[in-house]
């Protein structure tokens, strides 16, 4: 994650590759037509939280502070809340939207989210998507939310999404055991809730052709990722990007970043599946970048977690190829390119890569 940087080249290093070191990923973006113009009316951006005053768990906890700092910001500084189906349909649509429009989505159904976030949101009127694993709810896993509870969210307005029954690493699993968890988890909304979710967050941001394939078979309209970056009309509506924040990179400064980025549109992203399967380790990560932005491109830098600042080649006035210094370790992997917009703003595109164990 990251700090906010200014143009000299210092800076840029310690944005992105405190991003690429915060384990954020990339934004899958698929536009494989003309890329559409680059508007910040017609873009937004989701935050993503998962625990609320859990310090035993810094990684995915964002401290009561740092979460009161950010609906404090909110409320002062300009920011447009919408729900996230309402933000989606816009954006898909290509509906112009107010500055700094934002999205709020939790994952995971923490008990936290019941005592600390739900309070202190309900009082800010601030909508929000509560993203679920079903098994640890029917489970009355101790941390976590009850059906009741989450009943009385639902009631209140909250959305409800997916993240399957039992929040696997569903790249590593077959279709048959994809398609397994959605349909039981899906069933246990509709008992519960009278309705199944339409969106899905994949569990741990792990993201794959055939995950997506199993994901829209289902019945799955929009799909997101933990990874940075920001919606707009080119984006892949079934893998979109998220600015995850938590104790390391939830200050006010990380907060006002993600609020301010503008899309990077890309299209012609290169390898199409970012699940690496033997042979394709390092990948040749490349994309095709709108005309306006073509002429911006010398400015723009790409990290990868665990290998720091990594060479681009241009070919043509609109492709970039990036180049990484080595394979990628076992798991989860991101590389991270940003582009200063000026005003303190960035141009952000991302791209998560998942490599299986041997």
């Amino acid at each position: 994650m990251v700090g906010k940087s200014r143009s000299n080249e210092t800076a840029g290093r310690r944005v992105t590759r405190a991003i690429a070191v915060a384990g954020l990923a990339v934004g899958l973006l698929s536009g494989l037509g003309a890329l559409p113009a680059v508007a910040a009316g017609s873009s937004a951006v989701v935050m993503m939280y998962h625990r609320f005053g859990e310090t035993r768990y810094p990684s995915t906890n964002i401290r009561i502070e740092q979460f009161e700092a950010h609906l404090a910001e909110i409320a002062s500084g300009g920011y447009n809340v919408m729900p996230l189906p309402e933000i989606v349909a816009a954006v898909r649509a290509g509906r112009e939207l107010p500055p700094k429009t934002i999205a709020i989505t939790i994952d995971d159904a923490y008990l936290s989210v019941w005592k600390e976030a739900w309070p202190r949101l309900r009082a800010a009127k601030l909508p929000f998507t509560l993203f679920i694993a079903t098994r640890p709810v029917d489970r009355n896993t101790p941390g976590y939310m009850s059906w009741d509870q989450i009943k009385a969210l639902v009631a209140a307005g909250v959305t409800i999404g997916s993240q399957t029954e039992t929040h696997p690493h569903m790249p590593l699993l077959s279709d048959q055991r994809n398609a397994a968890e959605l349909r039981k988890s899906n069933a246990r909304f509709e008992e519960v809730l009278g309705k199944r979710p339409t969106l899905i967050a994949y569990p741990f941001g792990e993201f794959s052709l055939a995950v997506r394939r199993v994901a829209e078979q289902a019945g799955f309209v929009t799909g997101f990722g933990q990874h940075s970056g920001v919606l707009y009309p080119g984006s892949d509506f079934l893998y979109l990007p998220r600015f995850a924040l938590n104790e390391a990179y939830g200050d006010l400064k990380r907060f006002r970043l993600a609020g301010n980025t503008l899309p990077l549109p890309a299209s012609d992203i290169t390898p199409a599946d970012p699940f690496l399967k033997q042979g394709a380790n390092p990948p040749l990560f490349g994309f095709t970048v709108a005309d306006e932005i073509a002429k911006q491109l010398d400015r723009l830098t790409c990290y990868a977690s665990g290998q720091g600042r990594v060479r681009i080649e241009r070919l043509g006035d609109t492709r970039v190829e990036v180049r990484m210094n080595a394979p990628f370790a076992v798991g989860r992997t991101r590389v991270n390119c940003t582009l200063p917009a000026g005003r303190g703003r960035w141009r952000w595109l991302g791209r998560q890569f998942l490599v299986p164990p041997r």
